[in-house]
């Protein structure tokens, strides 16, 4: 009878020291996390999310962790971390972008079409607005595109910016005109034979932002089209 009193003291005393050990390891990441953050240590806070993600699961954490990979340009381990790629409406708004922006970026466009259209729904704004309709021109949807154009054109400010990255030096034009531009694509894509309606939608976009580099070779290559008529039946 004492040697199992004993026995039971002793597995008592082992949870107690696991439990002090598992409190005293929380408390240790969540001072590393906050540090590496003031500190600006990418590498770190993804360290520490993901020490205090096997110590005290959350979907809070969880989701944090995606996004600090997504940041990092890691998008694979982005969506490795969140277990799934499917549409849930039932994700966070953290969850939902990690997997738009990352399954864009990993070149999944029907895939991230999904979650940038719960992003549209729960917040539509003109960004969204030009993200969705780019991917859908991408998928062969002009139509839905081009409402989200009409959209984004009717509600972008002109104090919003774009970035864009086709040159070694990345800029920014207004978001207006990047909107525009699309249009010009999607008008080129609904009607191959008018090729001027295009060109001058574009055309509308560079006397926003003349410096508008991926407007420029659109409209370089609409004309080289044009002058080759057989090419544009293709």
């Amino acid at each position: 009878m004492m040697k199992r009193f004993l026995l039971v003291i002793i597995l008592l005393g082992g949870l107690t020291t696991q439990a002090q050990n598992k409190s005293e390891l929380l408390t240790h990441y969540e001072a590393f996390y906050n540090e590496m953050r003031l500190q600006g240590d990418v590498n770190g806070v993804i360290n520490a999310l993901t020490h205090l993600n096997v110590l005290a699961p959350t979907v809070e954490r969880r989701d944090t962790l995606a996004f600090v990979y997504v940041n990092n340009n890691q998008h694979m381990q982005a969506l490795n971390t969140l277990r799934t790629i499917e549409k849930n409406e039932a994700d966070s708004d953290l969850a939902v972008q990690v997997k738009a922006v990352s399954l864009k970026a990993l070149n999944q466009p029907k895939r991230a079409i999904e979650h940038f259209e719960i992003m549209f729904d729960r917040n539509p704004n003109a960004y969204l607005a030009y993200e969705l309709a780019d991917l859908k021109i991408q998928v062969g949807d002009t139509e839905g595109a081009s409402t989200l154009i009409d959209f984004g054109i009717e509600n972008a400010q002109d104090d919003m910016k774009y970035a864009f990255y086709e040159r070694q030096q990345p800029y920014e034009v207004p978001l207006k005109a990047a909107l525009i531009h699309l249009k010009g694509l999607a008008q080129y894509n609904m009607d191959h034979n008018n090729i001027d309606m295009a060109l001058a939608t574009i055309e509308e976009a560079l006397k926003i932002d003349p410096n508008f580099n991926l407007a420029s070779l659109s409209k370089q290559a609409l004309e080289s089209r044009k002058q080759s008529p057989e090419e544009n039946k293709n």
